[in-house]
């Protein structure tokens, strides 16, 4: 079966029909449009706050555990892993990623720590954005994905979520603490 292309003015068109006919249309990513009447109609963006991990090549496989988590209760995760594109602009996407989002959570391993990587900047951007945002509000969210140190300048004025000893129920007081700060 041979793919068909859609234009954006096909989309458009059945989003109006869709619209006209009293139905509510849902774009992912977008949010949604609601009929009001046959020439007018609301739109609702999504509620679901975007959320960026921030980890260390070495910690990818627990951290897109984390991402399939955040995403099944609802959350919008960023990932390097899932979302940069070929050919993109990494560090580019990566900034603009970060400041568009609602919450920063470094994952937090001994190599983090230890290494010199992107993680740090990303770190220190995430520093920067926070200092930006009303006083009670929360942005960064560290989670531990071993027994290892925090950095102070976190660790005096930060709660982190410890996802050991066990992973499944720190990812629940991550994705409780996300949602009452949302």
């Amino acid at each position: 079966m041979q793919k068909q292309l859609v234009s954006s003015e096909q989309i458009a068109q059945i989003v109006l029909r869709c619209l006209r006919e009293g139905k509510t249309v849902e774009i992912e990513s977008l949010g949604k449009f609601r009929p009001e009447n046959q020439d007018e109609f609301s739109f609702d963006p999504p509620k679901s706050p975007r959320v960026f991990l921030a980890h260390v090549d070495e910690d990818s496989a627990p951290v897109l555990k984390i991402y399939y988590k955040l995403k099944a209760a609802g959350l919008k995760p960023w990932m390097d892993k899932k979302k940069l594109l070929a050919g993109q602009n990494w560090p580019r996407a990566i900034e603009k990623a970060i400041r568009a989002s609602d919450f920063f959570v470094p994952c937090f391993s001994k190599l983090a720590m230890a290494k010199r990587s992107q993680f740090n900047s990303e770190l220190r951007l995430a520093m920067e954005c926070a200092e930006l945002q009303p006083l009670e509000e929360t942005f960064i969210v560290p989670v531990r994905l071993e027994d290892t140190a925090v950095p102070a300048r976190i660790a005096e004025k930060i709660q982190y979520v410890d996802l050991f000893p066990n992973f499944d129920q720190g990812v629940q007081r991550l994705i409780q603490a996300l949602k009452a700060s949302s």
